[in-house]
């Protein structure tokens, strides 16, 4: 099975998400804005993040991983 190039990207892209769902850079910092600390709107944006990329992810290489035809068969 060969990978291509939209295959890689979308290990990126995963990749990505992964790496910086933890905001490391922020331990430390008692930044607030609009009454939450600045952390916390990192995870509420992050979330928001990765739920968009999933959603592209499942409108367009879900497919490619999961034999689609045989689930609506059952």
């Amino acid at each position: 099975m060969s990978r291509n190039r939209a295959d890689y990207l979308w290990i990126a892209a995963f990749a990505v998400l992964v790496a910086f769902a933890i905001p490391w850079f922020l331990w430390g910092d008692a930044t607030v804005a609009a009454g939450l600390p600045l952390w916390l709107w990192w995870h509420v944006g992050w979330m928001a993040l990765a739920s968009v990329a999933f959603y592209a992810f499942s409108r367009g290489a879900w497919d490619r991983g999961v034999d689609a035809g045989v689930i609506r068969r059952g």
